[in-house]
């Protein structure tokens, strides 16, 4: 009898210890970040197609991140994409972007990543303009933003 009521203390006590383990490992756990998948949107104007897709524009990052997919048969695409991109808020603010990541400057298909520094105070919605791309028209693409 005294075997047995050490082995269940011990088995409660080790439960216990277990049970306490496991809340301040779930209790310090990072909150999951609700993820958003952004619609892409596209301009064709003249020979070029410019694809535009949203890959992170949260309340939380510090960083906004932009794919830009560019194609076109008959332009050279040669335009420096941190000069020709700007970001516009629900105020009118503009933001330039503070990196381009991919394709370098020519040929006729360029892909990449615009990177901007997270618009503050949070906007209601964001327009990305990308200028002289095979036309003197600008490019233009919304997304309506909810917290």
């Amino acid at each position: 009898m005294k075997k047995t009521t050490i082995v269940l203390s011990a088995a409660i006590f080790i439960g216990v210890v277990l049970a306490g383990g496991l809340l301040i490992f779930l209790q310090n756990r990072p909150v999951e970040q609700k993820v958003q998948n952004w619609p892409s949107r596209t301009d064709d104007q003249s020979a070029v197609t410019v694809t535009v897709t949203p890959l992170d524009i949260s309340f939380a990052s510090k960083e906004w991140k932009f794919s830009v997919v560019i194609d076109t048969h008959s332009v050279e695409l040669d335009q420096d994409m941190a000069k020709v991109a700007v970001l516009a808020d629900d105020q009118g603010k503009e933001h330039l972007p503070v990196l381009w990541q991919g394709a370098e400057a020519g040929g006729h298909h360029r892909e990449g990543v615009l990177i901007f520094d997270a618009v503050a105070p949070f906007p209601k919605f964001v327009e990305l303009r990308i200028k002289d791309i095979g036309t003197p028209a600008t490019s233009l693409f919304r997304w309506d933003i909810n917290k």
